[in-house]
């Protein structure tokens, strides 16, 4: 199954969105600016071992 992850991003914070292939949303959240903080958040409602492509 594929998953797309949106990002809205400002100057202190990024809005993050998980969605499936059908639409369906996964996770949504409001995390730190920070590189690190993006990706757990974008990493988390999915599997441990895929990575970001």
């Amino acid at each position: 199954m594929a998953y797309f992850v949106g990002l809205d991003v400002s100057v202190l914070e990024t809005a993050v969105c998980v969605v499936d292939e059908a639409g369906r949303i996964i996770c949504e959240q409001k995390v730190p600016c920070e590189p690190d903080d993006i990706g757990r958040a974008s990493l988390t409602p999915l599997r441990t071992d895929w990575l970001p492509g």
